[in-house]
This record gives C-alpha cells, structure tokens and sequence, in this order.
C-alpha cells in the first residue's frame, strides 16, 4: 500500500504562515479542549448515580470514559487524513458540535448502549481535535510563538482535568446526573460561539506529500523519540491511577485533605503548562528531560521520604507543576521535527499518549497486585527517570 497522498492546493496561503499572532482564536482552542476534557472526564464523578439510574454495575457505567479514550486513540490517527480536504476551521467546528451533540445526547440516554454509543461522538471529537492542535497552531501565530500558543492551547486539559470532577460531583448531587451533561453543553455551545467570530478560515494546504504514521515512523530519530513520549506517559499514568491510595498510604489526612492536595495537584498542573510555553522557548529538549525527572524524584518522595502532610503537599504540587508541560512539549516535539506533517504527527501522539495510558494502569494495576501501592510507586517512578534519561541520550529535537 502507498502510505503516500497528495493533499489539495490551497487557494489562500496568507494564513498558513502568519506575520501577527491571533490570540483569540488560541484562546478559543483552548476552551474547545476545556471543554472536551471536561466531557470526557465527567463520568468518573457521576459514576454512582448513572449505574443506578441505568441499571448496570459501576464497572460498566465507568466504560462511559473507556469508549471515549478507545474512540479518541484512533480518531488521532484517521481523521487528519480523512478530513484533509476540508478548511480547517471547518472540521474544528464540527469537533465542537460533536461535543454539543455528544453531551445533549448523553441526557437522553434510557440505557447503558445508547450512552456509550453517544460517548463514541465525543471520543471523535476528542481525538481529532487533539491531533490537530499543533497543525493549527502553527497557522495561528508566527513559528517563533507555537511554543507559547500550544501551552495556552493545552492550558484546557489541566483546568478541564481539575473542573470536571468537582463540578459533576456539585451539579450531579444537586440536580441529578444529567444536568452535569447539560453543563457540559452548555459550555460547548459557548465555545462554538466564541470559534465562530475567532477562528479565520484556514484552506488546505498546497500539494505536499503526506505520509502515514508509519511512515513517519520510519524517519531517523521519530521512532526514537515516540518511545520516549510513551515512557514518559507510561510512568506518569501508572502513577496518577493510584494518587489517591498512596497518598492516604502514607498519612493520616482525611477526604477534605486528599480534596485538597489533588485540588493543588491540579493548580499547580495549569501553572506548569502555562509556564511550559516559556521554558520551551528557551529550550524544547531540556524541558523534555527536565519534567518527567521532577516527577520521578516527587513520586519517590512521596512513598519513601517521611514527610508530613504539608511537605507532602509540596510534592504533589511539583508533581503537579513538572507534569503540566509534558503533553505540551511532546507536541511542540512533532511540530518542530515534522512541520510539514504536524497534522498527521498530532494523531501520532494523541495515539501514543492515550496508549500509554492505558498501559501505564494496566502495568500499575499488576504491580498493586503484587506488591501494593510502595511497589507501584517505585516502578512509576523509575519509569520517569528511565525516561528522562532516554530523552537526554537518545531524542533530538533538530531533525
């Protein structure tokens, strides 16, 4: 099979390539994957009263957020490609209505099927969304402020991270499960609005030739430096599934404590995707070494050191504020070594980190099993500063 394809002739190329930087439209970005993130992590607080307003187990009601991650990981990798002949403000739209549509639906939901089923629209838009950022970014601001553009882009992960659980939790207690979705499409609607009078319109791009992921796979240096994006995501992810068991392993803290320090964990993981943009910008492949190793050296201190409840605050406040610029720096990693592919690269990533997640539960989960939450602790950990060693030795940033 050609892994090749000619994309179409743009018939406007004065927005591929901007001379001033147009903010608005990276803000509204911003509150698209604000949005999305709080979509898809909604169902872990609400997990209780949709398994009995459904009628099925909690395990299963949890699939809510499974199918969405599952439907994300491939729509990173096909719809770049599938949607290449179309303005990009366009198919960045769409995503947004997906997600309008995905959260109004989710309300009707009767059973557990037709919910999941509405969950596979939101994973699209998820997943396309996320793979594109970079791609879009680069047509938004002038080369030398992609750095600074991605980390504001994915400031939404980190506030959508820290708003969706509290918020599903307040809103689901008060009004019943549904009305969090509601809230949810709410700020999608919101979103689109702002899109709609920010984001210019943004043709295809002239004829080039554009390469699948495997191909660029086969590129000196990126499958090197894939491996050490899904080390990086591996570790974190085998840590963060089991924040909540270590941390009560360790102390004495009640729930409004534990609230507390995941609230500062997520605080501090926006101030550290914002602060990544300028730390980019002084150097992309020390900020790649930097971050994963702070996350190892926090988890190691968290398990192993004698701390109290405030030194253990600052620790997952650094775990927090290491991590926030990770996804950001991977990205900005495809689109400065692929600039011609960053849309296809984008997919690349969205896969590779949503994998990584996957494994880095699945490898967490066998290790609790074995060893309990000391032994997970200090394989995650590991695993972060493995990373950051690899990165340091092996991944280059001037390809």
């Amino acid at each position: 099979m050609n892994d090749e394809v000619m994309e179409p002739v743009s018939t406007d190329r004065a927005d591929e390539v901007p001379s001033t930087p147009a903010w608005m439209a990276v803000f509204s970005l911003a509150m698209g994957v604000f949005g999305l993130l709080t979509a898809e992590y909604l169902p872990a607080s609400l997990l209780t009263p949709m398994a009995s307003d459904l009628g099925v187990s909690e395990a299963l009601a949890g699939q809510a957020v499974t199918v969405t991650a599952v439907v994300a990981l491939f729509a990173g990798l096909s719809v770049p490609r599938l949607t290449r002949n179309f303005d990009r403000r366009v198919v960045l739209l769409s995503f947004t209505v997906l997600m309008i549509a995905s959260n109004l639906l989710v309300t009707l939901s009767t059973n557990l099927v037709f919910l999941l089923v509405m969950r596979i629209l939101l994973g699209f838009a998820l997943g396309g969304f996320w793979s594109m950022a970079a791609a879009v970014a680069m047509r938004l601001v002038p080369k030398k402020l992609v750095p600074r553009a991605l980390s504001i882009i994915f400031s939404g992960i980190a506030v959508g991270t820290v708003v969706s659980i509290p918020l599903g939790s307040y809103l689901g207690g008060l009004y019943g499960w549904r009305s969090a979705f509601y809230a949810a499409a709410a700020v999608g609607v919101l979103t689109l609005i702002f899109q709609l009078f920010t984001l210019p319109s943004m043709a295809p791009r002239k004829a080039v030739q554009s390469e699948s992921v495997l191909g660029l796979l086969r590129r000196p240096g990126i499958f090197i430096g894939m491996l050490g994006c899904v080390l990086a995501h591996t570790g974190q992810y085998a840590l963060f599934t089991y924040i909540r068991p270590a941390l009560e392993s360790v102390s004495n803290i009640g729930v409004d404590g534990l609230s507390l320090m995941l609230l500062g964990f997520g605080v501090a993981n926006f101030l550290g995707t914002l602060l990544a943009g300028e730390l980019m910008q002084r150097s992309l492949h020390a900020t790649l070494v930097i971050k994963p190793a702070l996350v190892g050296i926090a988890a190691f201190g968290i398990i192993l050191l004698p701390l109290g409840n405030i030194g253990l605050m600052v620790l997952v406040a650094l775990w927090g504020l290491a991590f926030g610029g990770v996804p950001v720096a991977w990205s900005s990693w495809v689109a400065q070594v692929l600039p011609d592919h960053a849309e296809t690269a984008g997919g690349m990533v969205v896969a590779a980190v949503q994998s990584s997640i996957a494994l880095g539960a699945a490898v967490g989960g066998l290790i609790f099993g074995l060893s309990g939450i000391v032994g997970v602790f200090i394989a995650g950990a590991s695993i972060m500063l493995l990373s950051s060693l690899f990165i340091k030795l092996r991944v280059r940033t001037d390809l």
